[in-house]
């Protein structure tokens, strides 16, 4: 007898779409682990690809098309058959998602702060005028310059074992990088401080992982509810309105961070020029059924702050 899972039959194979870099290959590795415990008979499997943005590592992503280089290959692949799932980091998610996918699953979220790495200094608050801090982020390299103005901040490109490597051949005083990825990779000890989001709001997504497949898969959906956490999927849904209704992406210094107090949803965000010089702030909070529309409400305060006068320089 078949087991079925809410009309579905249950899975016999699933096929795992990954970037190969150390940390997708975890991620992958994490949700095949899961799907195994809930289905014991099914064989899953991962299919490791290559993307345009790993292969791109000598300019900045916000100059060679953003974050969404590294989804192209894997979706690909799902449109192809050749895969039924992909595990992403959920911002590296492009904000406007092609109309064949969907977000079948959002994990619970593991530490969803950004996170300071330096062999030199304790903090940033240690760190004399002038000592360089490296990040491929212009969210972190806008807060950067508001916050430690007299720090100079440079690119940082490459997968973390790259980054940390620079970081200790001494291209760089500190980097700074998603602490969730330092974890989930055994490299706690590396992280001197967790900034808090006042100093550094973390990127919508952030620390959370998520599960795409098709749209016109719904047995997907099925499969990967156990694996569902309402709570980061509210968040998630939240920091990504934000950034779709003002148009983000990596190419834009914008924040968006979302947390569960007393059951309801607290929701911050920023968008700001590179330089610091001007930032548009904003919360609010609502309810977690209501996570899509306090989105977009925060994005039309941030307006009102001039946040479209900011994005418009740039172009």
């Amino acid at each position: 007898m078949t087991l079925e899972i809410s009309g579905h039959p249950a899975p016999e194979r699933i096929v795992i779409a990954t970037r190969e870099s150390r940390l997708a290959l975890w991620q992958a590795e994490h949700v095949k682990a899961r799907l195994e415990g809930l289905y014991p008979a099914c064989r899953v499997e991962l299919l490791g690809m290559t993307t345009r943005g790993d292969q791109i590592l000598d300019r900045p992503l916000a100059k060679v098309g953003g974050k969404g280089l590294f989804v192209k290959e894997l979706e690909t692949a799902l449109l192809d058959g050749r895969a039924d799932i992909a595990v992403h980091s959920m911002k590296d998610v492009p904000m406007q998602m092609g109309e064949a996918f969907a977000l079948a699953c959002v994990s619970e979220r593991e530490v969803p702060f950004d996170a300071f790495v330096s062999s030199r200094y304790e903090s940033l608050d240690d760190m004399p005028p002038g000592a360089v801090v490296g990040t491929s982020s212009l969210r972190r390299e806008a807060q950067l310059h508001a916050n430690y103005p007299m720090l100079a901040v440079t690119s940082l490109r490459g997968n973390l074992d790259t980054r940390l490597r620079k970081l200790d051949e001494g291209q760089y005083d500190a980097i700074i990088l998603a602490a969730a990825g330092l974890i989930r990779l055994g490299l706690k000890e590396r992280i001197r401080t967790v900034l808090p989001a006042e100093i550094s709001l973390p990127a919508a997504g952030q620390g959370a992982l998520g599960i795409e497949a098709l749209a016109s898969r719904p047995e997907i959906r099925q499969w990967l509810g156990p694996l569902n956490d309402p709570f980061t999927a509210a968040s998630v849904t939240a920091e990504r309105a934000v950034s779709r209704s003002l148009a983000g992406s990596c190419e834009v210094p914008l924040g968006a961070f979302a947390e569960v107090r007393d059951g309801r949803l607290w929701l911050r965000g920023f968008v700001a020029s590179p330089d610091g010089a001007r930032f548009a702030r904003s919360e609010l909070d609502g309810a977690l059924t209501d996570a899509e529309g306090l989105g977009i409400r925060l994005a039309e305060e941030l307006r009102a702050q001039g946040a479209e006068e900011i994005l418009a320089t740039l172009g």
